[in-house]
């Protein structure tokens, strides 16, 4: 038994013909619509998932230190109990004597300068972490490290932190020449904001140098020695 395919017939093959090839091609045009939709949502979902992870990062990074309210140097001044530049012995991460939940960093340091407190010539302080990453590095704190701290008061508990966290720790940094310049956790940035209008407003009188310092346009490193003058007197009691 022989099977014939229905083929049409008599004088319309070719409009037969032109109809099939426009059923294709529209099918054929949904079809590739449907790709392009699909490669369309593709895209963007690989563009939303990675602003996703680049915010998260940032929000990661942004809060190692925590979330601080902008302090000038001025305030930091006053609120700090003890200003020093020193040089890092140890830094030890461990559980608090107390209250076993916290970590903290125990750091040694030995002090060349005492800029505002009690001479000495070392000192030891705990401050408390949370971040992994702190916990993993030591808060930052390295031997050999050579900062300048504004340490608030002691708590209750023992704990103190610089002024701002990452605001009231400064790296020293020293040129070829053994020139020294001082950079917080913020680069500096606003560092100096108003500083100068409430000296003024306290009836404070800045030196020539230390009011070209704190008129800088820009953030950045500044002088060791400029900025051990501003603290010394911008720390003076209200």
């Amino acid at each position: 038994m022989t099977i014939r395919t229905m083929w049409p017939t008599g004088p319309l093959p070719s409009l037969w013909l032109t109809y099939q090839k426009r059923q294709l091609n529209f099918f054929s045009d949904l079809h590739f619509q449907d790709m392009l939709r699909g490669m369309a949502c593709k895209v963007w979902r690989s563009i939303a998932m990675s602003l996703l992870i680049l915010t998260i990062a940032a929000n990661s990074f942004a809060q190692r230190g925590a979330l601080t309210v902008p302090q000038a140097l001025d305030q930091m001044a006053q609120e700090a109990e003890v200003v020093f530049r020193g040089v890092v012995t140890s830094a030890k991460v461990e559980p608090h004597p107390r209250l076993a939940n916290l970590i903290t960093v125990v750091v040694s340091m030995n002090v060349s300068e005492v800029v505002k407190g009690s001479p000495r010539k070392s000192i030891v302080f705990r401050q408390y972490v949370w971040d992994l990453r702190d916990q993993l590095d030591a808060g930052q704190y390295r031997k050999g490290q050579e900062l300048l701290l504004l340490l608030r008061p002691v708590s209750e508990y023992g704990l103190t932190s610089p002024v701002g966290l990452e605001q009231g720790r400064f790296r020293i940094l020293r040129d070829a020449k053994g020139e020294a310049t001082v950079l917080n956790g913020r680069g500096n940035l606003g560092l100096f904001q108003s500083v100068e209008a409430r000296a003024r407003a306290r009836g404070l009188t800045l030196s020539p140098r230390v009011t070209a310092m704190v008129r800088r346009p820009q953030a950045g490193a500044v002088p060791l020695a400029d900025l051990v003058e501003a603290i010394r007197s911008l720390e003076v009691s209200k």
